[in-house]
């Protein structure tokens, strides 16, 4: 405390106080010097704050001080905790308040100054809502704002102005280097031209290093200019392949739809996107304002204290604990009555809450698509740089695995018969073994008949000789054939060619007619179709102007109608108001008694007294239900137990008849035994 107090002296007997005091003079002032003093530091930060306290009343003196302590955003100390506290202690200009403020303050003057200065244009002003209804009003606070936002960019801008490092003194020393080397270069410039001066056509030379000089940049700029030209260029081409692949996806869209499919789907992007920008999106962003409403009322605020959060928060428990009891009430008021319509309440807030769940879905949907869309058209492009085939999509991808399907099925169906080949050649081949070693056998009996006949060697020659004549003769007859298939494909040929030339020369004729014909019906399909898109653009354009024009003029109307019938309910409500107190004093004023009791004060005044004459009934009640609470819970507890006790005496009395039962039962059976 020693050393703040010391420093506090210090800080005051320098510039621009010179207070001239010591540690014995400060410690002794009284409250009220205390306060001036406190006073002439806040004025020495802010000038609007040095005034003279005796001129004002106390409570104006503590609520500037703790406005401004609040703009700077002072924080008690953990000594004076209560906030109220510190506020009286302010008021009455105690020393173990004022001593940390003086020691704050001093402690950071420069930096508060600069606080205090902000304050003055960024504290912002609150106006109500109903006020901000009024146009005029609306336009002036919005300027307002903008003016605030400017301000906060220029004075950024002033800052980093002042914190760059750039003095006058080192902006005077650049200046005069920059001269002198301008000096140096117009000597040495000088020179060189004296040099030059002695050569023959220097001036020749210097026009055509001039115009090298130039072409140099000239070539830059034009080398810079081409590869911005191939920038946008592939820029361009990206752009229409995204522009092809859309109108690719809309002609295979549009090949297989109806005019009521189309519809039905327009509709329903219209309902999405309307529910989007009339409920959805104006909910977000009045939520959005709202917290941001509250996020600047925070931090417009002064800085708080723990024991300030201690207390909001059981003030917040507080309301939050009687909210409940309201609604508990409510409830059990109005459930009986409103039972059904609860019900349909709880639906409809159930399949809102589905519909917003939903169109969340479907947002996060379309930006999958959109991004799984910018991936495929990079993809794309990046294949078409690779020179690879083209993605099939749509309805060639469909034909396209119909194709693969079909040949698949054909594929199987001859494997099948390959397979039924296979094994009909294995079969086929085991026939040729049989009967070749079946050949192979008569052969040998053959020869073996012939060694005994002395003819051996006659089967095989006369085999070869009739094999050479067969052979011959299928040659020769092969020969004839196709001479004979030769002639008749040559005749057929011709036949045709002219059948031919002779049917399509007037379909030629009529063709070149044709071709001359589109040639004229395409340019002049070119040249309408021009006209068509700058008049369809020009009726765009006007459509699209007039449609803001009327959206605008409509929004006005329903601005106005708003404003009117707000201003006609109020003033329906004070009308009704202003008859309500005029009759209310009529009753109240009158001689008659009827009508005075007639008078909400005398309705209100019997309501309180029967309510009081109520409280002093049930507060007697109580008192005599207190009194008798302890014999009757004695009387109670005696119930109870002789409860108890017949409750043990019946068991044991059903115990006992169960027992006697067994027993006459044991005795009959020994009888009927005795009987047998």
């Amino acid at each position: 405390m020693s050393d703040q107090i010391q420093f506090i002296v210090e800080k005051l007997n320098q510039e621009p106080f010179r207070k001239n005091y010591n540690l014995i003079s400060f410690d002794s002032l009284e409250s009220m010097q205390l306060l001036q003093l406190l006073s002439d530091v806040l004025g020495e930060i802010d000038p609007k704050h040095a005034v003279d306290i005796r001129e004002e009343l106390p409570e104006q003196t503590a609520k500037r001080m703790l406005t401004l302590l609040g703009i700077l955003k002072y924080k008690p100390p953990g000594s004076v905790s209560d906030l109220s506290a510190f506020r009286q202690g302010l008021v009455t200009g105690s020393k173990p308040v004022i001593h940390p403020v003086l020691h704050w303050l001093l402690q950071k003057t420069n930096e508060l100054k600069k606080r205090a200065y902000l304050a003055r244009f960024l504290v912002k002003l609150e106006v109500p809502a109903e006020f901000l209804q009024d146009d005029t009003v609306a336009d002036i606070n919005k300027q307002y704002e903008e003016l605030m936002e400017a301000f906060k960019s220029l004075h950024k801008e002033c800052e980093q102005l002042k914190t760059s490092g750039l003095s006058t003194a080192e902006i005077r020393r650049d200046i005069s280097a920059m001269e002198e080397e301008k000096d140096q270069l117009i000597k040495r410039v000088e020179r060189l031209k004296k040099r030059v001066e002695t050569v023959q056509n220097h001036q020749r030379m210097l026009e055509i290093a001039r115009q090298l000089r130039l072409e140099k940049e000239r070539e830059e700029s034009l080398a810079q200019q081409k590869q911005e030209q191939k920038n946008q260029l592939f820029h361009a081409e990206q752009r229409l392949q995204r522009a092809q692949l859309q109108l690719k996806e809309m002609h295979h869209a549009v090949v297989d739809s109806k005019p009521e499919s189309l519809m039905k789907k327009l509709e329903e992007e219209i309902n999405f996107n309307s529910y989007l920008v009339t409920e959805k999106i104006p909910r977000e962003l009045q939520s959005k304002k709202n917290s941001t409403y509250f996020l600047q009322k925070a931090v417009a605020e002064p800085a708080m204290s723990q024991s300030d959060l201690n207390v909001l928060e059981i003030k917040i428990n507080e309301v939050n604990a009687e909210l409940n009891q309201l609604i508990e009430k409510r409830m059990m008021k109005y459930e009986p009555i409103d039972s059904k319509f609860s019900m349909y309440r709880q639906q409809a807030s159930i399949i809102s809450r589905k519909k917003e769940a939903k169109a969340e879905e479907l947002q996060a949907a379309k930006e999958e698509m959109s991004s799984a869309e910018k991936q495929m058209l990079q993809k794309t492009s990046q294949a078409h740089e690779l020179e690879g085939s083209e993605v099939l999509k749509g309805d060639e991808l469909k034909h396209y695995v119909n194709k693969l399907r079909s040949k698949n099925t054909f594929y199987k169906k001859k494997r099948l018969e390959i397979a039924e080949i296979t094994a009909e050649y294995g079969i086929l081949q085991r026939t040729e073994e049989l009967l070749k070693q079946r050949h192979e056998a008569i052969q040998q009996q053959l020869q073996a008949i012939e060694d005994k006949k002395g003819i051996s060697g006659y089967s095989y020659t006369q085999e070869e000789l009739e094999r050479v004549s067969a052979v011959k003769s299928e040659m020769d007859e092969m020969k004839g054939r196709t001479l004979d298939n030769m002639s008749e494909m040559v005749k057929k040929l011709n036949s045709l060619v002219a059948e031919k030339k002779a049917s399509l020369a007037p379909v030629i004729k009529e063709l070149r007619q044709l071709r001359q014909k589109c040639q004229e019906l395409t340019q002049e399909c070119d040249e309408k179709k021009i006209q068509y898109d700058s008049c369809a653009a020009g009726l765009e354009s006007n459509r699209s102007t007039l449609e803001q024009e009327v959206k605008g003029l409509l929004e006005e109307c329903a601005q106005e109608e708003s404003n009117y019938h707000y201003i006609n309910c109020m003033k329906r409500n004070v009308e009704i108001q202003l008859q309500r107190a005029k009759e209310e004093m009529k009753a109240y004023i009158s001689p008659d008694p009827q009508e005075r009791r007639r008078a909400i004060r005398e309705q209100y005044a019997r309501v309180i007294l029967e309510q009081e004459n109520l409280g002093k009934q049930l507060r007697e009640k109580q008192k005599v239900v207190r009194e008798s609470h302890g014999p009757n819970m004695k009387q109670m507890k005696m119930w109870q137990d002789f409860e108890q006790l017949m409750e043990c005496k019946r068991e044991c009395f059903l115990k006992q008849q169960n027992q006697t039962a067994i027993g006459q039962v044991i005795q009959e059976g020994g009888k009927d035994r005795l009987v047998l």
